[in-house]
């Protein structure tokens, strides 16, 4: 138990990785607050949705402030010395010096769709991976075999090499792993569909105004359900653009007045907002316009981009906060 404003620490108690131990933890801080006077007691929680989910989960079923403690510096964690205890003193110090101290996210469905998203990725990486090793073993195979497959899509391509188990032809070996490729490339397009079908009934059910704004689909929607997490995480629409990265950082010296990329942030969200301005610069006809006129006054493609990225963060965000 630490102190403010200078961190002082006050108690110190251990406890198993259990739900027991969490119980005996909960009442022991009762106890420590009754002792020491009232006062607000928070709870800094490193590792909040990984590591520390279990303990997250019992402070807020039992009504506590919980805040997420920011990941320290590597350098300044070696002159500290590593432990259990140490780890916890810091991360209480880390949230009380921080500027904006960070709410975890919350279960449910925004935990559904992490789940959703986080397996897609999987099936998708590994469809393409299993593609790439198709195509490499049909670049190596006879005459016969390639003059078959030659011209084909990709999907053609698949499908007529599942049938390749029946062919009496030479070199078995190749056609019958061609044909379990072939089979684990179809069951990856099942999954995927299936996961895309689970994610817009998801998105439907939180956000269905989400899917009405153009370039969103089910999957950058997810994305961004899944980070904004609940009502009232972000202070403000421009906390929510730090998040995700599109928020510009002032670099400027003297009398020079510039701004550079912030590389920092959620970099699936950003890729989410990246896919969805591209795509309304494709099919937008008002993005179109911004884009012609942003580049007659001298604008970069990528200084539009980011101002395009910056635009739709905001404009999410009151989406999410008005109706999600």
């Amino acid at each position: 138990m630490v102190s403010t404003p200078v961190g002082t620490v006050l108690a110190e108690i251990t406890v198993p990785a259990t739900a027991d131990g969490a119980a005996v933890l909960l009442a022991w801080a009762r106890q420590q607050t009754s002792v020491l006077g009232t006062g607000r007691r928070a709870w800094a929680l490193d590792g909040a949705r990984c590591h520390g989910v279990g303990l997250l989960r019992v402070l807020r079923a039992a009504g506590e402030d919980v805040l997420e403690a920011p990941k320290p510096a590597t350098g300044r964690r070696r002159r500290g010395g590593k432990s259990d205890a140490l780890d916890a003193v810091h991360a209480a110090r880390a949230v009380l010096a921080a500027d904006h101290v960070a709410v975890p996210r919350i279960d449910g469905d925004r935990e559904s769709l992490r789940l959703l998203h986080v397996c897609r990725r999987h099936y998708s990486d590994t469809r393409t991976a299993t593609i790439n090793l198709f195509k490499s073993v049909i670049l190596t195979a006879d005459d016969d075999l390639r003059t078959q497959l030659r011209g084909l899509s990709t999907l053609r391509q698949v499908q007529h090499a599942t049938t390749l188990t029946n062919d009496n032809s030479g070199d078995h070996l190749r056609r019958s792993q061609l044909a379990a490729l072939a089979e684990q490339i179809l069951t990856l397009d099942r999954l995927l569909k299936a996961n895309l079908t689970e994610i817009r009934t998801l998105v439907d059910k939180l956000c269905p105004t989400l899917l009405d704004q153009p370039g969103i689909g089910p999957v950058t929607a997810a994305i961004t359900l899944t980070a904004w997490s609940h009502p009232g995480r972000f202070r403000s629409e421009a906390a929510f653009a730090s998040l995700a990265g599109v928020s510009p950082v002032p670099a400027s010296s003297g009398r020079t007045v510039r701004h550079r990329l912030n590389r920092g942030g959620d970099r699936t969200l950003n890729a989410a907002l990246h896919t969805i301005a591209k795509a309304r610069q494709r099919c937008h006809q008002p993005t179109k316009d911004y884009v012609n006129r942003r580049t007659t006054q001298g604008h970069t493609p990528a200084e539009i981009t980011r101002s395009l990225k910056r635009y739709i963060a905001r404009q999410i965000w009151r989406i999410l906060e008005a109706t999600a």
